[in-house]
């Protein structure tokens, strides 16, 4: 069972959506039954019998199906890999031969920090573009920028502390981060934001295809100098 709250309600709001706040119920079971009629029905008296305003989203339902995924390595031999050539043959392809282990690779090193100046508090966005998504239960985050001295700072700003400071919803998650020089841009791979995947609808983003723009909408004291430079559009 999982509540969330979103706090999307304003203060003297124009609209009736947006003077609500919506309040997310999310509960699972092996048994339809149990977490059907029995749940969305519980809710129904709640909201009569509660205080003004409080009503559902949807009319009382079934439970639906969900899915679990889980991301694992396998043999390769246990994958078949298939080519098919443009007049419909179809050919295997044979697995590799011997293979090394996979092994951790040294982290590159980092670039001279930048001198010392004046910074503003603005978005990470004015600087750096994003891009994210899921890998089952896990979700990427890359982030990156157009120039040498905006790369000296972001390798040193954006640690992964600052990145879960950024991102209270990632603080008590494993976060790896993944340093990429030649390309301007590191990789944090947040392990566990997604619960159980995307088929397990667990979460407002199921797929993280948003937590690039939320990081990007974060404030942060950013050098003065970068913002002299044209603005990043992901």
């Amino acid at each position: 069972m999982r509540w969330e709250l979103a706090r999307t309600d304003r203060a003297d709001a124009p609209t009736e959506e947006t003077a609500s706040a919506l309040l997310r119920l999310v509960v699972r079971d092996g048994d339809a039954d149990t977490v059907g009629r029995a749940v969305s029905g519980a809710a129904v008296e709640l909201a009569l019998g509660s205080y003004p305003g409080f009503h559902l989203t949807a009319p009382p339902g079934k439970g639906a199906p969900y899915g679990v995924f889980e991301a694992r390595y396998v043999p390769v031999e246990e994958v078949g890999h298939v080519a098919v050539l443009p007049d419909g043959e179809r050919l295997a392809v044979p697995a590799e031969g011997p293979r090394k282990e996979l092994e951790p690779l040294p982290e590159p090193g980092l670039p001279e920090p930048l001198p010392p100046g004046p910074a503003r508090t603005v978005p990470l966005g004015r600087v750096a573009g994003a891009r994210s998504g899921d890998k089952g239960g896990d979700a990427n985050v890359g982030v990156w920028v157009r120039t040498d001295d905006a790369w000296r700072w972001l390798a040193r700003e954006l640690t992964v502390a600052r990145f879960q400071e950024l991102l209270p919803e990632t603080a008590g998650l494993t976060v790896v981060r993944h340093v990429l020089p030649n390309l301007r841009a590191l990789n944090f791979v947040v392990h566990g934001l997604l619960g159980e995947g995307v088929a397990a609808q667990a979460r407002f983003d199921p797929q993280a295809k948003a937590v690039g723009e939320w990081l990007r909408s974060r404030h942060l004291p950013v050098p003065a100098a970068l913002l002299e430079e044209p603005e990043v559009t992901a």
